[in-house]
């Protein structure tokens, strides 16, 4: 009998916590609407910002992103942003596509001008900086060093002897010059 009793209490517990983690899990996803004043931005890239994304100023979450399109005239990437209402922006603010870690995922920098003139709601923040893809500059790296690398060189052939195929090597360019074939 005493067993009966535990299971119906212990099955409660159980369900209680899992509300509390749909309750925590939902206000943790960003689903919640964000009050303030709209401002739109104009970037050549936008990638991986996504609807919902913070907008920061200082590390400090002050805004949500809350709509991209592109502009079929430009092909530019229109990204509106609701603002908090008690950040007033001055109009040579700049507005940038940042990384919130290594892999982590992507807000809206703001960075506050020194004009004394501010934006008004609805404005266009004209001053922008894209988005910096990982894999492009992963792949500048990587080809940066052009015809320098040492790790397909082997033997003698690295030296400037011979090459193992029994043919002469050709001598290297100078630096800063392409490779002919």
């Amino acid at each position: 009998m005493q067993r009966n009793a535990i299971e119906p209490i212990l099955g409660a517990l159980v369900l209680v916590a899992a509300v509390a983690f749909l309750v925590f899990a939902y206000n943790k996803a960003g689903q919640r609407t964000f009050s303030g004043y709209p401002m739109t931005a104009r970037f050549s890239s936008i990638d991986g910002l996504q609807t919902g994304s913070d907008v920061k100023i200082a590390g400090v979450k002050v805004g949500q992103v809350t709509g991209i399109t592109i502009d079929p005239n430009t092909y530019l990437a229109m990204v509106k942003l609701m603002i908090s209402p008690e950040i007033k922006l001055p109009v040579d603010s700049v507005a940038s596509i940042t990384t919130e870690g290594l892999l982590g995922g992507k807000y809206v920098g703001l960075t506050p001008g020194s004009s004394d003139d501010m934006m008004k709601p609805g404005a266009l923040i004209s001053h922008t900086e894209a988005s910096v893809s990982l894999e492009n500059l992963i792949g500048q790296f990587m080809y940066s060093s052009g015809g320098s690398s040492k790790t397909g060189d082997t033997g003698a052939a690295a030296a400037g002897g011979a090459a193992p195929s029994g043919g002469a090597t050709a001598p290297a360019p100078p630096p800063g010059q392409p490779a002919h074939p």
